[in-house]
């Protein structure tokens, strides 16, 4: 990648909406970075039943726990002046009903994200690249697996 592409690539990475609170006052403006949007989205993720995990996506490999360490991993957003779309990939949990999960998911995050900063959530765009499945279940399967090979 040259370094002309690797600049383009922080410009569209690193958006800013706008804001004119006031229209009465012409110089008056606040921006809000998308990464602001993705700690948002990233904060309310953690707390939804059903949402086991945020995804880098299939090309980063390893999906990660919902943990403080990255609130933005798996997160996209564009912003459009006072307009933002969010893209995200989470892990399910195994046994919720994904489409409850993500519904609630997607509610929750527009409406903390417009509540917050006043921006309007056109879209948001869930993808789930995985399940994660309890580890009682997980080695109830393998003792299952060794015993039949025993047979």
């Amino acid at each position: 990648m040259t370094e002309h592409e690797k600049n383009n690539k922080k410009k569209e990475e690193k958006q800013e909406a706008v804001l004119k609170p006031d229209p009465s006052k012409e110089g008056d403006s606040i921006r809000i970075s998308s990464d602001v949007i993705a700690i948002i989205t990233g904060i309310v993720s953690s707390d939804v039943p059903g949402i086991a995990g945020m995804s880098g996506g299939i090309v980063g490999g390893i999906a990660e726990k919902l943990g403080r360490s990255d609130l933005t991993k798996g997160i996209k957003v564009r912003v459009d002046e006072d307009k933002v779309t969010i893209d995200l990939s989470v892990i399910a949990e195994y046994g919720t009903s994904i489409v409850e999960a993500t519904d609630k998911l997607k509610k929750q995050i527009r409406d903390n994200v417009e509540n917050t900063t006043g921006l309007t959530v056109t879209a948001i765009n869930i993808n789930v690249l995985g399940l994660e499945v309890p580890q009682e279940e997980e080695e109830e399967e393998k003792v299952e697996e060794s015993s039949k090979k025993k047979e």
